[in-house]
């Protein structure tokens, strides 16, 4: 039985949250007794090996699925979840779809449109409107990804009781970019992070990438996954991924992460 707790001191909070998928013996216990708590705009990492369930933690966060045991809490904010793969709808303008975030606000289609071009400019897509999807470079395209999830937290539709600012899921969203567009969007995100007041819960398999970004990496032990340690990140911003900092303490970070990769033999 879960509980939806509300804690507004929090953005996101997690309680002794578990996920078994299947019954009885035949189950799988993705998650076991997972706590973890998200400061409102902070921006937190989760890393761990694969298939330890950090993806299944943002889905029970997004509500797209529901935990078998424990809390769950946002506060009433708003939550939009980003993925790794765009997932536009090629048939539609890139404002188009950026619209699909406002479908239930009961919005005039003028005001639709004025809205999606908003944040097209945040993502820095002004002019981009009546494009499709293809004729973009797979670095725009997660740019109108973001657009879009951003329309989506600022919905009216998204949330009842909304407090404070939105709270953003990602799921390793630039995994499949070059490193050179990688890095400007890592530098897109921290300033809509920052101008947008966002708390930001960011998975990515990426040690860099998460001390980068992160003010905080959390690392999570291999299936089932549970909090293992957290990583305070406490250096200056902005940040680059080649500097000595960065790279010193992720390789900290790695260091730790192959000690709990080899203690469950992967």
């Amino acid at each position: 039985m879960t509980t939806q707790v509300v804690d507004r001191t929090t953005a996101v909070r997690l309680e002794a949250v578990s996920k078994v998928y299947g019954h009885g013996g035949n189950g799988l216990l993705a998650l076991d007794k997972v706590s973890l708590s998200v400061r409102p705009g902070e921006f937190v990492c989760l890393l761990g090996a694969s298939g330890c369930g950090k993806s299944t933690l943002l889905s029970l966060v997004a509500g797209l699925d529901r935990p078998t045991q424990g809390e769950i809490s946002t506060a009433g904010r708003q939550v939009a979840m980003m993925f790794q793969e765009p997932a536009l709808f090629p048939w539609l303008t890139v404002s188009a779809n950026v619209e699909m975030a406002f479908r239930a606000d009961n919005l005039a289609k003028r005001e639709r449109r004025i809205r999606a071009g908003e944040f097209l400019e945040m993502v820095h897509l002004g002019g981009f409107g009546k494009k499709r999807p293809h004729e973009l470079s797979g670095g725009m395209r997660q740019r109108v990804a973001l657009a879009r999830a951003l329309a989506q937290s600022s919905s009216s539709s998204s949330s009842s009781s909304s407090e404070g600012g939105a709270v953003l899921l990602m799921d390793e969203p630039f995994g499949a970019l070059d490193a050179m567009t990688r890095d400007l969007l890592h530098d897109e995100l921290e300033r809509i992070w920052r101008e947008q007041a966002l708390s930001v819960l960011f998975v990515t398999h990426n040690v860099r990438e998460a001390v980068r970004l992160g003010d905080r990496v959390v690392l999570l032990s291999s299936r089932p996954g549970s909090v293992v340690e957290e990583f305070p990140v406490e250096l200056a911003r902005p940040r680059r991924t080649d500097s000595a900092e960065v790279a010193g303490l992720a390789a900290t970070i790695t260091d730790r992460l192959k000690e709990e990769v080899l203690r469950h033999g992967h």
